[in-house]
């Protein structure tokens, strides 16, 4: 794996020798972009935060992964840390920041003490003094928004806030404030280092009804029937999901693992997530249990979600229950539109994805439920 390459602080010292202008010219060069669902180019969200003058500058390494089927950063937390301490040690000195902090996922707990005698280590030998220091989630979703991060490493509610302002510009403490993920981090010390990095090799995270989950590597382009193979399904493939704020569409073994392909399916494929659904599941029954893993984490700031997902969640108990008509589910379609385009941040406008995917290609799931409902009216 292209991802479990160590860098042993040589990229680090390469960043030193190359100064900031050469830095951020290879990381351009490699085609390097964020991994945790945007794919923001790396070297030009660091440029907002250097062109921003401040007296003080911050890097956040986002280890938040709470994003149901997703487990690749604790995959790489587990097995290349090193290689991840040394990627937030450039990102620190290319922006001039001295603080470095870990938002590590409240789950990730059995982790923490692990990762800190790595950072101490790493810190040592590289004879830096930036710090880095870990700060412990509690458990919310939405902390995985960066706005949301500041505010609970600030010490309030992890609540999303408005942009503009954006973080690389005004963040922590109203400072410049780079915030990338694990996986985007790691890659920094690994871009920079070796000439023979793959900028299209990603970290898939596979589960559901599968015999062999887990973290696989594989090319952007690559065909789903090559996955499945790999992971060999436990029986006739239905759907696959995208995690939860990613979609579901039917399974098609022909498809090329692609944003723009998936996309035309009206699917997200932002953090490469799959979560294979075999033909012994109801598509209702998936979307409600994302529907209470929604309303669950709704941070209640803004009304359309802290309402709306409440809602969503009530009618697919009225489809469940088989008392739905028709136009229940045309409501259910408009509501879950609705919370898209008014919804402040990422949690909101993507709680409806599940239900509008799952309407668009699974509606007979819906008509089941709604015809059993009657045989027993």
């Amino acid at each position: 794996m292209q991802i479990l390459r160590e860098t042993n602080l040589e990229a680090f010292e390469k960043a030193k020798k190359l100064g900031q202008e050469e830095t951020l010219k290879i990381l351009e060069e490699s085609g390097l972009v964020g991994r945790g669902g945007a794919a923001f180019p790396t070297a030009k969200k660091w440029k907002f935060a250097i062109n921003t003058k401040a007296d003080e500058k911050f890097i956040i390494c986002n280890a938040d992964e709470g994003e149901p089927g997703t487990f690749k950063d604790k995959f790489i937390i587990k097995n290349n840390p090193e290689t991840l301490i040394e990627g937030i040690l450039i990102a620190a000195h290319t922006i001039e920041a001295k603080r470095c902090f870990i938002y590590l996922r409240g789950e990730y707990l059995y982790l923490r003490d692990e990762l800190q005698e790595v950072i101490n280590k790493t810190i040592k030998r590289a004879n830096t003094d930036i710090s880095i220091e870990i700060v412990m989630g509690a458990g919310a979703y939405v902390c995985g928004e960066e706005t949301a991060i500041i505010q609970s490493i600030m010490g309030f509610r992890g609540h999303p806030q408005t942009k503009p302002p954006y973080p690389p510009v005004e963040g922590l403490w109203k400072k410049p404030t780079v915030i990338n993920n694990v996986e985007t981090l790691t890659c920094v010390a690994q871009a920079l280092l070796y000439d023979d990095w793959n900028p299209n090799l990603r970290l898939f995270s596979l589960s559901g009804n599968i015999e062999h989950p887990g973290v696989y590597e594989f090319q952007l382009g690559v065909k789903m029937s090559t996955i499945t193979d790999t992971v060999l399904p436990t029986d006739h493939l239905k759907a696959m999901s995208f995690g939860c704020f990613g979609g579901i569409m039917p399974i098609n073994y022909d498809l090329i693992i692609d944003n723009n392909i998936i996309f035309k399916n009206n699917c997200f494929h932002g953090a490469y997530t799959i979560i294979f659904i075999d033909q012994n599941q109801n598509i209702v029954d998936v979307s409600y249990s994302i529907a209470k893993f929604y309303t669950y984490e709704s941070c209640g700031k803004c009304t359309p979600c802290r309402e709306g997902t409440i809602r969503l969640l009530n009618l697919l108990k009225k489809v469940r229950s088989g008392n739905a008509k028709e136009e229940d589910l045309k409501l259910l379609e408009e509501m879950a539109k609705h919370i898209q385009e008014t919804s402040l941040c990422g949690l909101g406008q993507s709680c409806g994805n599940h239900i509008l995917t799952g309407l668009q290609h699974f509606r007979d799931d819906y008509y089941n439920y709604m015809k059993k409902g009657d045989e027993q009216g």
